[in-house]
Parts: C-alpha cells; sequence; structure tokens
C-alpha cells in the first residue's frame, strides 16, 4: 500500500478525489457459480453477499484502481473471485470486436478508467509481472494503466529509506500525472519499474 497511498498524494495534489477503498480480504464475497443467471435476468446476481454493493461502487467510479502484490505470477485469490463475480455487468450477448470476442456490457461502464499498482519481491521485472499484465491487459482493454514494482517488499525496511522515499516522491509524481491526463507516460512507467 506504500505505492497506492503515494499514486493517491500526488492525485490528490491535483485534484479532489473521493477515494473508497475495498479490502477484498475483509469482504463476504462467495465464489461465482457459473450459472449465468445474471446474465439472463438484468444483472441480478442469486448469491447475496457483499457483491452487490461492490457492484455498486465500481459503476459510480470514475477509477478502479487494483493494488496488489503477486502472486503465483498472478492477482492473490480473494481479488481474483471479486473480478469473477463481476460477470453481472455483461450478458450471454457477444460482439466481435478485431480478433476477439467479447460480452456485451448489462451496464455503462466506458466511463471507467483502470489502474494496476502490482509489486513482487524479485529482483526484477522480467519474467515475473508478463503473465498479470496480459490478464489485465486483456479484462481492461480500453484506458488502462499498469505500474509494477520489483522488490517492492523493501518499502516496509526503514534502513532502505534511502532508497525507497525517493521512489515514493516518483509515485506522487506520477499520481499528478495521473490526475492531470488519466494516463502515464511510457518513460514514467519505465521508470517506476526500478526501485
Amino acid at each position: 500500500m506504500h505505492i497506492t497511498r503515494a499514486f493517491l498524494d500526488g492525485m490528490k495534489e491535483i485534484k479532489s478525489i473521493n477515494v473508497n477503498m475495498i479490502n477484498t480480504i475483509d469482504k463476504k464475497i462467495n465464489y461465482c457459480k457459473g450459472c449465468f443467471t445474471c446474465k439472463r435476468n438484468g444483472g441480478i446476481c442469486v448469491q447475496k453477499d457483499d457483491m452487490e454493493g461492490i457492484l455498486n461502487d465500481i459503476l459510480n467510479s470514475d477509477v478502479l484502481l487494483f493494488s496488489f502484490p503477486l502472486y503465483c505470477y498472478g492477482m492473490p485469490a480473494n481479488l481474483k473471485v471479486l473480478l469473477d463475480r463481476t460477470m453481472p455487468l455483461s450478458s450471454m450477448k457477444m460482439t466481435k470486436n478485431s480478433d476477439r470476442y467479447a460480452h456485451v456490457s448489462q451496464a455503462d461502464f466506458s466511463h471507467l478508467s483502470y489502474v494496476m499498482i502490482c509489486g513482487c519481491g524479485f529482483p526484477n521485472s522480467k519474467n515475473n509481472f508478463e503473465a498479470m499484465i496480459k490478464e489485465f491487459e486483456l479484462m481492461f482493454p480500453n484506458n488502462h494503466t499498469i505500474i509494477t514494482v520489483p522488490e517492492s517488499p523493501m518499502l516496509n525496511a526503514t534502513e532502505a529509506k534511502e532508497v525507497t522515499m525517493p521512489f515514493l516522491e516518483k509515485v506522487k509524481e506520477a499520481g499528478k500525472m495521473y490526475a492531470l491526463n488519466m494516463e502515464l507516460l511510457i518513460d514514467m512507467i519505465e521508470e517506476l519499474k526500478n526501485l
């Protein structure tokens, strides 16, 4: 969360934002049953848990920022369950976009932008984040920004402040840039890959 807090602090310096943080580990989110009832009855899931409120939060947001550690080259299971349960946002009908098919939306979330902030303990990015990056790009093919940070556990070490504090200032600058443009320049993304 050090990286995410710095990014949000940068955004807050540029514009007034309301942050609604959802800690998936603290929510009751059942596994998707794959019954497709939600796709046939206007996006209503048969399960009654915290997901109904989370879906409303998603639709009333401008930016969805996913902040998580890399687990086995992917996202933690509790976040994957949340994303699986967004199935009520799409219908059974499909459309072809370029060379892939996608479900047609049951709700309008065209206004949303997506940010992924993912850290790992490995000393480099290469051959570590690729699967997660591809999954995020496929889930959110438009309006997405991806920040990956190797050696992110170093941010918890007070002995490393000489290195981590300047890095977090860079992240804050990235937050400012994002607030202004709703995207980051490639140069900034590349800089953030090196803690």
